[in-house]
Formats: C-alpha cells, structure tokens, sequence
C-alpha cells in the first residue's frame, strides 16, 4: 500500500509553511461576507483585495464576475477555474401596515430551516436585525406540525410596530437577507460550519490556488473566476466562459457528503475528510443542466492526484449541476470537470466543511496546472 503524505508534509511546502492556516483565515473571512445571488459585490472585493497584488490581469465583467489571470507561457491554452461567489439568502418582498416584512427566496431553501432563525436584512442605510416568526406551537393543528411553514407565511419581526417605522430603518421591498450566523471551526478545528460554506470554500480554495500559483513557471495561461448568481441557475458563468472560451475548465464547489444518519455511504459515496471529489457526472433532468466529464480530463487529475500521493474521491450526481456545465459548452467546447468538497447540510445556515478537503484541493489544482505542457 502506497503512504499518504501527511497534510503537513504539503503544508509546510506552501506559502513558507503558512498554507493551512491561510486556507483557514480566508474560508472564515469569506463565509462571513454577505453575497446573496445577484448582490455579490462584497464577495468581489474581497477576492480583489487578495489577488490583485499577485495576479497579472484582472477585469470585472458586466455581470460582476471577477476574472483574474495569471500569465503562462502559451497564451491560448487557457484553463479556467470557476469559484461561485453567491450564496443562496432570502429577499423582502413586501412590509405590511405593522412593520412586519415578508419575504421570497433566493436559491434553492429547505423551509424547515427558516424558522425561528435571526437574519439580517441588508439596506443602502446599513445591516438590520430581524427573527423570522410564524404561528406558536400552542395554537399550531396536529397536521400543521408535521409540516414545514409556507415561506409565504413566515415573517420577519424588525422590532418595530408601524410600516413606517421599518421603512425609517432603511428596510426595503427588494432589500436581500442571509442568516446572521458566526462561522467557526468545531472542536477538533478541522470541520468549519458556516452560513456560506457554498460556495465560499470554493473562493477560499481558488484564491488560495492562484497564491500558489502567482510565482511558479507554467504552460497555461490560468484564468481564477469568482462567478455570480450560481445558486439562480448557473447564470454568471455562462457569458463569462464563452468570453474566456477555456480550453480546460475546473468547476470548484461544495457536493452532498454521506456518512450521516441522515445520508448513508449508501445513498453516497463521498465522505467528509476523504479528499477532494472528483465529479464523473452530474445532471438535473428539470433544467438539461449537466456535465458527463470527458474520461480524458479526469485521467489526468487522478494522474496528477496519485502522482503527488493526494487523496480523492470519485462523485457521481443525479439532480445537481455547477459551473463546470457552463464551461464545458462555452466557444467551441471545453473539457470541463469540478473538484468538489464534501458539505454535511448543504443549503442550510450549518454547512460544513472539512479544511483538510479544501488544502488537499488546493495542492490538486496546483500538481495538475504545473503538470500540463499541452492541451489534453
């Protein structure tokens, strides 16, 4: 049986023996950002703020997708990393005569998770405080508890007692929310729960890549994308890639992990804290979102996994979809795959994440860009 590396054996090899600790304070900073789909403008600054001092190009595009580049030898072999910068929130759709405010979604929710929750509401004056509430448990019907409340339902108390008054807060119909929630890392400092872990694990993991990258001698021209409205059906990517037209695209995003009560290694293969997951496939029917990743593409990340002695799994998706879709019909084609990692509850205000899959990504992005000497 071949050995392992030990994480620290990369680790003190990347950014002077700092790389984990990096990884750490970037996915904390990230998962603290507010950036709800279609309002990721703080998102972007912060990734500006960490890699415009490193990179060679960077441009903004209309949609507010950030597109950072760092120069290889050969121009026109371009490979893409795509990290979504938003993350799924909620978004005032209306205040009634009480100051009470209503609200929609914004992404894909679990209702179940939206109640008795604290949220913040972000207005042109600043943050406000709000709980979400509903009916209490005395007066809910036997059948009612059994289900979870209608988000047209729920409300959001502001603390005031007019319309006026949450209007002279700042609060506005179109205003967005997220969950006002503390990132941390549990007890063993190794699994980080957040609001955001998707898609900021990602951000964390690519600008954390490009840093690696910033002074090394390679081949293809690497192009570090944080894309917008993901969550809203992969949209930002789309004019992005067909303006990048990649030649190889690498999808980074957070994927289901099994190994709870609650989804077994049955109901899927990947586990937390098993290494990156490398997608074979994925695929939502409902909206012909998909990816069948070209066999070629992944020999050469698993080649460059095993070379370098850095775990993996393997992934296959039915009913979920990432950026890799966008890249791979972008121009003329693109093989296009996604390095994902393993989120215990996903699209809730708990996700985790576990840092040794995101630093054992980072090295795989790193291995497989310095390994390539020609397009695929």
């Amino acid at each position: 049986m071949r050995r392992m590396k030990k994480l620290s054996d990369f680790t003190k090899k990347a950014n002077g023996g700092e790389g984990m600790s990096s990884l750490k304070d970037l996915l904390v900073e990230f998962d603290a950002i507010h950036g709800v789909s279609g309002d990721e403008e703080r998102v972007a600054q912060a990734l500006q703020a960490h890699l415009k001092p490193v990179i060679d190009e960077h441009f903004e595009d209309a949609l507010g997708n950030q597109v950072f580049i760092k120069k290889g030898s050969n121009p026109d072999f371009k490979v893409m990393l795509a990290a979504h910068m938003d993350e799924i929130g909620y978004i005032v759709h209306n205040i009634d005569s009480q100051g009470f405010v209503y609200i929609l979604p914004v992404g894909y929710h679990d209702n179940r998770t939206a109640f008795n929750q604290v949220l913040t509401i972000y207005t042109e004056k600043g943050p406000v405080t709000g709980i979400t509430g509903g009916k209490p448990a005395h007066i809910v019907t036997p059948e009612e508890a059994k289900l979870a409340i209608p988000i047209e339902e729920l409300y959001i108390d502001v603390g005031t007692t007019s319309k006026e008054e949450t209007l002279a807060l700042g609060v506005q119909i179109g205003d967005y929310l997220t969950f006002q929630r503390t990132g941390q890392f549990l007890n063993d400092g190794k699994i980080f729960t957040g609001k955001a872990v998707d898609n900021r694990a990602a951000c964390a993991v690519m600008v954390e890549a490009m840093k690696r990258l910033a002074d090394k001698n390679i081949v293809p021209t690497v192009y570090g994308v944080g894309t917008v409205q993901e969550e809203m059906g992969i949209r930002g990517s789309v004019p992005v890639s067909n303006r990048i037209q990649p030649d190889i695209g690498l999808a980074l995003d957070v994927c289901l992990s099994g190994g709870t009560p609650a989804l077994t290694e049955k109901d899927v293969a990947v586990t937390l804290g098993g290494g990156p997951a490398l997608m074979l496939y994925d695929w939502t029917p409902s909206t012909g979102h998909g990816n069948n990743v070209p066999k070629k593409l992944t020999r050469k990340l698993i080649q460059a996994a095993e070379k370098n002695n850095i775990p993996y799994q393997r992934e296959v998706v039915l009913n979920g979809g990432t950026d890799a879709w966008a890249m791979s019909v972008a121009g003329n084609g693109a093989l296009a795959s996604c390095i994902s990692f393993p989120s215990r509850n996903i699209h809730s205000a708990t996700g985790c994440v576990h840092i040794d899959d995101l630093e054992y990504s980072v090295q795989l992005i790193v291995a497989f860009i310095e390994a390539l000497q020609e397009k695929i």
